[in-house]
């Protein structure tokens, strides 16, 4: 397969940044989208030529630091799924496909395709644990939750923390992933003890990061590729209204 990529080059957070095309060809349709960039940053070697920086890590859809946005969506055009995941095959010969890194004010690009998402650090740091001593791993039925909690909680905790959400949202809002972060541990009992302070921290930290405000357009949800629904956003809502009064 061959492919005519336009890609952002910025050599720096303060540099001005610009596409610039490139062909690449010896492309399988088994191969993921970041096996088919290695092969191009192979041929950009091999002339002599700087390479294409990009995030990556597991490449198995688990730890989102390979979010781009691809034709204009993040992660690309296949829902649920995260840029290392994504084939070639879903592409057709010969098309022209436009990458482009996550684009949000709070998420600054440090180089080419490379953003620095510190702000959803700093965003756990404000609140998203709990300091209950847990000790070791308890009896799984010692502490009784309900089931359909527990399955709620754990599609929260599916969150990567991508940040497609971010670069979807017309706003750039992080609603999303901060309503996930705090609805996962204010469904548990374990989450209880810091549970006001955990919302009114984390949003107040979102705020400050220069994130965007929700308007409920919903492209967040349809970005997410671990479909994080939104209902949790109104969940965060309310858990800032109880920690109000």
């Amino acid at each position: 397969m061959k492919f005519h990529l336009k890609i952002w080059r910025q050599k720096g957070p303060d540099q001005p940044g610009r596409f610039e095309e490139y062909t690449v060809d010896n492309i399988l349709p088994e191969m993921s989208f970041l096996e088919m960039l290695d092969t191009l940053n192979e041929q950009l070697i091999q002339r002599n030529e700087e390479p294409i920086h990009f995030d990556s890590d597991c490449r198995e859809g688990i730890c989102g630091m390979c979010g781009l946005v691809i034709n204009g969506m993040a992660h690309g055009p296949k829902l649920n799924c995260t840029t290392c995941e994504l084939r070639m095959r879903h592409f057709p010969d010969g098309a022209t496909i436009t990458v482009e890194p996550l684009r949000a004010d709070a998420f600054p690009v440090i180089k080419d395709l490379v953003v620095d998402r510190s702000a959803f650090d700093r965003i756990m740091a404000a609140g998203g644990y709990i300091s209950v001593n847990t000790g070791s791993a308890p009896d799984a039925n010692s502490i009784l939750i309900p089931k359909e909690t527990a399955e709620e909680a754990m599609d929260a905790a599916a969150c990567i923390g991508c940040g497609a959400c971010v670069a979807a949202c017309p706003n750039g809002s992080a609603a999303l992933f901060v309503s996930a972060k705090i609805a996962q541990l204010a469904l548990l009992p374990q989450g209880q003890v810091e549970r006001k302070e955990r919302a009114a921290r984390m949003v107040a930290q979102m705020d400050a990061e220069g994130f965007g405000a929700c308007s409920n357009h919903g492209e967040c949800e349809a970005a997410c590729p671990k479909g994080i629904s939104i209902v949790h956003i109104a969940r965060m809502r309310r858990e800032v209204i109880r920690a109000a009064f």
